[in-house]
């Protein structure tokens, strides 16, 4: 089977979740770091990825800077911070909540 796109709703949960698994990242490290986590079933557009991290840095969940990667290119660096940590839980449980509703009416006779 190919590569899906991500569910729409659950892109901030995965940047979040990423970034508190892997540390401080550049977009290209977060889409890459999802796709691998994923077994290559997910795929991050850069057309929805940079949109949601400015929302995240708008918002407070990440802080940015600019730095350099190994391969020196100039790249911005993501991280999260205390407010994202707490967003992770709310994102977390309402996709779970979301999750376990639509499991009920699946399995319902």
């Amino acid at each position: 089977m190919g590569r899906d796109e991500i569910l729409p709703g659950t892109l901030h949960l995965l940047i979040l979740r990423t970034l508190v698994q892997r540390g401080e990242l550049h977009g290209y490290e977060i889409a890459k770091a999802i796709e691998r986590s994923s077994e290559d079933v997910l795929q991050v557009e850069e057309g929805s990825l940079y949109p949601a991290l400015q929302r995240m840095l708008v918002k407070g969940w990440v802080k940015a800077h600019w730095g350099t990667t190994t391969e020196n290119r100039r790249a911005r660096y993501y991280r999260l911070t205390p407010l994202g940590r707490k967003q992770l839980h709310i994102e977390q449980a309402q996709f779970e909540r979301v999750v376990n509703a639509i499991a009920r009416v699946i399995h319902t006779a």
